[in-house]
């Protein structure tokens, strides 16, 4: 059984706030999971995750690279070549991120039901207004 007495009261001593500084939000687990099958071409992570802007793109990788995850290998070469891919500090996400994934899979329906409820309950809720 897990010890979740432990006293994290402030957020900067909490290991999960610091794990999620790194890997939270809207994309930043995608391009890591993506980067998990070897280094990717700016162009080939921009067609992996569509929804996403190039300016977003620019900003969660340098991001990433900020906190140590991430690599970007710039190649001399006629046209400019630059790959990313997983630092070994990056690595150790591994199994974080496909834990993520896996959990997804699971419990896709339950999360596809729970998201179509909210917001059927948004629009209600902004009609009533």
């Amino acid at each position: 059984m897990e010890d979740n007495n432990r006293d994290y009261s402030t957020n900067a001593g909490c290991p999960v706030t610091n794990t999620l500084e790194i890997i939270g939000g809207r994309w930043k687990g995608v391009i890591l999971y993506y980067l998990t099958s070897g280094p990717k071409r700016f162009n080939e992570l921009r067609r992996l995750v569509p929804k996403i802007t190039t300016r977003m793109l620019t900003l969660q990788l340098r991001e990433l690279e900020k906190h140590g995850v991430v690599h970007r290998e710039f190649y001399e070469q006629i046209p400019p070549k630059v790959e990313y891919s997983l630092t070994e500090f990056g690595l150790t996400l591994n199994p974080i991120i496909f834990a993520l994934r896996d959990w997804g899979e699971r419990y896709k329906d339950e999360v596809r039901s729970v998201s179509k409820k909210n917001k059927h309950q948004t629009a209600e809720e902004s009609t009533n207004k």
